[in-house]
């Protein structure tokens, strides 16, 4: 039985009639992350890149005061260029849905919708964390605390290198959530494919990820879930922006951020944008990228967790 909040585009519906693989998608990168029409753009293409390794895409909103899971063109659209659409994460979602609005997903907020559908594998470009200068702030990106609550495995290029990349690290320690780096012995950090710190877990393919994910949740305790993954997925490497090159631009960002006194949610999109205005949009290429990359190594996963049963 479907939540009744919860709509699915007839796709997902027979994908999941089916028993086929689903990769969520999330839709504040529609909204917040990028211009339009690359956004746009973007998110087709990411749908595309999903079905051509074999499995179906949900991308996730709330449109209307309804859950969505997968996108029409017209919704995609609305996200992409209608200026009232809220980023939203869980604590903002019951508003939104009785309200009536429209909402662009974040991780946490994804995932929470994915699970109610039933999808257990989520694809985005990096997720949220402990922000630089927490220890004051208590600026804590609730996508870690659903990663530790909800049974869905997020594959993203590590955490947003705007972040405190070693706190962030032993937040998800503290909350038991597994940190799978995808292929290669470091933690990667979105724009870069190394971040200076060590991946506490590695894994070779696509299919020893399933595997892990799959011994995970059967290891659940009967009163609660045994919570999510994190996959973190290198950006390639002719994408990449090393960290020597894109960490000065950073510290512009947070700077320029500071002055004009922007907190709390508002904090990623605009530093976000302000890196593309300083990067002369090598960030935004990068971003692209690397969110293609990640659906690609999510849909390879989502077909062999589905073998597994």
């Amino acid at each position: 039985m479907s939540h009744p909040l919860l709509d699915f585009t007839p796709e997902v519906a027979q994908a999941i009639y089916d028993g086929r693989p689903l990769v969520a998608l999330e839709s504040t990168i529609i909204s917040h992350g990028m211009p339009y029409p690359q956004n746009v753009e973007t998110a087709r293409e990411v749908e595309s890149l999903i079905r051509l390794a074999g499995a179906v895409p949900a991308t996730i909103a709330v449109i209307g005061g309804r859950l969505k899971a997968g996108l029409s063109d017209e919704e995609l659209e609305i996200l992409g260029t209608d200026k009232t659409v809220q980023k939203i994460s869980v604590r903002d979602l019951p508003f939104t849905v009785a309200s009536g609005g429209h909402g662009a997903t974040t991780v946490a907020t994804t995932m929470r919708i994915a699970a109610l559908a039933g999808i257990r594998i989520f694809a985005t470009g990096g997720t949220g964390g402990v922000h630089r200068g927490a220890e004051q702030s208590y600026d804590i990106s609730a996508d870690l605390t659903e990663l530790s609550r909800t049974p869905v495995a997020v594959v993203s290029a590590g955490v947003k290198s705007i972040l405190d990349i070693g706190l962030t690290l032993e937040y998800l320690e503290t909350q038991g959530v597994p940190v799978i780096s995808y292929g290669v012995p470091t933690f990667p950090a979105f724009y870069s494919r190394e971040s200076g710190y060590a991946a506490p877990l590695m894994a070779k393919d696509a299919a020893e990820v399933a595997r892990a994910l799959h011994a995970q949740w059967s290891l659940a305790l009967p009163s609660q879930s045994a919570g999510g993954a994190l996959i973190a997925n290198p950006i390639p490497l002719e994408a990449e922006i090393p960290h020597a090159e894109i960490a000065p631009v950073i510290e512009q960002a947070l700077s320029d951020m500071a002055a004009q006194g922007i907190k709390g949610k508002d904090t990623t999109p605009y530093l976000l944008g302000r890196i593309v205005e300083i990067t002369g949009g090598r960030s935004l290429t990068a971003n692209i990228a690397l969110v293609k990359n990640n659906a690609v190594v999510a849909a390879q996963i989502a077909c062999e967790l589905q073998d597994l049963g």
